[in-house]
């Protein structure tokens, strides 16, 4: 997988709808920025980490990935801008999704 740690860094602003996380530097590579919106702030440095692991994956395919590890699945909607966010599977709450997603990727985020 493309380490792009150097190159890309991911940055944020809270809201009155809650975080908003985005990448920046994918673009510069020809690829699409990531974006996460609605978070909340005790997810953000998680999420931040959830980001980061698909920006690698972007960059290392060129393609938006359809899981983020086994049996954890991800969709993409395109917002206006052009920046990929984040989605659950059809039928799944999006912020039970997003906890899951969280600590099935990084289980020590439960203690």
């Amino acid at each position: 997988m493309a380490d792009v740690t150097s190159e890309v860094r991911i940055v944020g602003a809270g809201g009155p709808d809650g975080l908003t996380l985005r990448t920046v530097g994918l673009a510069a590579r020809g690829l699409p920025e990531l974006r996460a919106e609605g978070l909340p702030p005790y997810l953000g440095d998680g999420w931040a980490r959830v980001l980061g692991a698909l920006a690698r994956s972007l960059a290392a395919t060129g393609e938006p990935p359809a899981e983020l590890a086994p049996g954890v699945g991800v969709r993409f909607a395109e917002a206006g801008d052009g920046a990929l966010i984040p989605v659950p599977p059809p039928g799944r709450d999006a912020a039970e999704w997003r906890r899951d997603v969280l600590l099935r990727l990084f289980p020590e985020a439960r203690s």
